[in-house]
């Protein structure tokens, strides 16, 4: 077992026949005009969902969508996500729109063998993001088996995550969170070398706790995104109108240094794709050296800086990808993200992709199947890769130790 999950139950150590199975997922799918634009998180919890399904449990799905302000924002509403995930399980689906105990016990007990509930939008409920004993305690009224496969947001201390699964003694993970964690524990015990870190992305404010937890572990970094900008100011480079993080330039120095005194790796970008806009793809130009005149932005790596990017990462056994090398929604600027994913799909190396930006970056790329993982959850990848405790790991790894504790009484 993964270190990281080390006293926490899996989905294979419990009898769910006949049990009431409260299965918080991430299904945080992005929607648009009520379709389902990208069903990455939703084929990532079919495993986990077929598995209790096939095992007898009666399932409560739930999961959280977007930012809603109140239940009247219906835009948020999980109903897609209902449909969609009937059709992919070949189910029925039924969308339960109060989370109230005695009301979800009612229809938990006349579900058929090919029936399962998903709880509306979970921010609906106040209570959700104030992690509220009373809220939890309406949810816990219903469950006999508490199972976690959410690891977009377990780094969130939520009622659903954490204030639920304290009250309920029958609790563990599904097989993403165990996934997941398996493939992260593999970037911070022994990783195979060469191990090459690639980030990128807006601002290094964002990385800089994984970067001081990386800095020891890996063998080089290459940087790319608007991050590389503040980097190369710092250098004294020119970066034109480039986006620039002035409070950063010091931390990019120091970290340069810090860098070379270990004998280690940095690559930062040669050449550059600079444009008068972000949006503006029709004035997109190439740089012939590491310098960006006054007046264009940098919005993605040139084709000398991917081709360096690529002959290193050839070379390498382990690979962390976080961000995007520029802005890839553009066609423009999309060369180096792609090329950089192309390059990280062929490598014989394990690669592990953080999620967010970078995810959407590999599946726009089309190399996302030659990834060895592609993590649902970024900021969760991330802080967990920096050394920070999960809640909704950590609330299932105390309920372990406390039940030996009572067993020992």
């Amino acid at each position: 077992m993964a270190s990281g999950l080390r006293g926490i139950r899996t989905v294979r150590d419990f009898e769910f026949k006949d049990k009431v199975v409260f299965l918080r997922l991430d299904l945080n799918a992005p929607i648009e005009d009520g379709k389902i634009t990208d069903e990455t998180r939703l084929r990532a919890s079919l495993p986990t969902i077929k598995y209790i399904q096939e095992k007898g449990g009666k399932i409560v799905m739930a999961s959280h969508l977007g930012r809603p302000k109140s239940a009247n924002d219906k835009e948020f509403s999980l109903e897609p996500v209902a449909q969609r995930l009937s059709e992919l399980l070949d189910a029925e689906v039924i969308l339960a729109e109060e989370p109230l105990a005695e009301a979800i016990k009612g229809l938990t007990m006349s579900l058929k063998k090919n029936q399962m509930i998903l709880l509306e939008n979970l921010r609906f409920e106040s209570g959700e993001t104030k992690n509220s004993a009373e809220f939890a305690q309406t949810l816990a009224g219903f469950t006999q088996i508490y199972i976690n496969d959410a690891f977009g947001a377990s780094h969130r201390a939520h009622a659903s995550i954490h204030a639920l699964p304290e009250m309920v003694r029958e609790k563990g993970i599904g097989f993403l969170i165990e996934k997941e964690i398996q493939m992260l524990d593999q970037l911070l015990d022994n990783p195979k070398r060469p191990y090459i870190a690639v980030l990128g992305g807006a601002k290094i404010s964002d990385k800089i706790a994984v970067i001081e937890k990386l800095i020891d572990v890996v063998d080089g970094f290459i940087i790319g995104g608007a991050m590389a900008y503040t980097f190369l100011k710092a250098l004294e480079t020119p970066v034109g109108k480039s986006l620039v993080e002035e409070d950063r330039l010091k931390y990019s120095r120091e970290m340069v240094e810090r860098i070379k005194a270990r004998n280690k790796t940095l690559l930062l970008p040669v050449d550059h794709v600079i444009s008068t806009g972000i949006k503006d793809g029709a004035s997109a130009k190439t740089t012939t050296n590491a310098i960006i005149p006054e007046g264009w932005m940098g919005v993605d790596i040139g084709p000398q800086t991917l081709k360096n990017y690529s002959n290193l990462l050839s070379e390498a056994n382990t690979i962390f990808w976080n961000g995007p090398m520029g802005v890839f929604e553009t066609p423009e600027f999309s060369k180096g993200s792609f090329g950089l994913a192309k390059a990280v799909a062929e490598s014989k190396a394990l690669k592990v992709v953080g999620g967010g930006d970078s995810a959407a970056a590999a599946e726009a790329s089309g190399y996302a199947s030659q990834m060895s993982h592609i993590s649902t959850g970024g900021g969760a990848s991330l802080e967990y890769l920096q050394g920070d405790k999960l809640p909704g790991l950590e609330v299932l790894r105390k309920a372990k130790t406390s039940e030996k504790m009572e067993a020992k009484v």
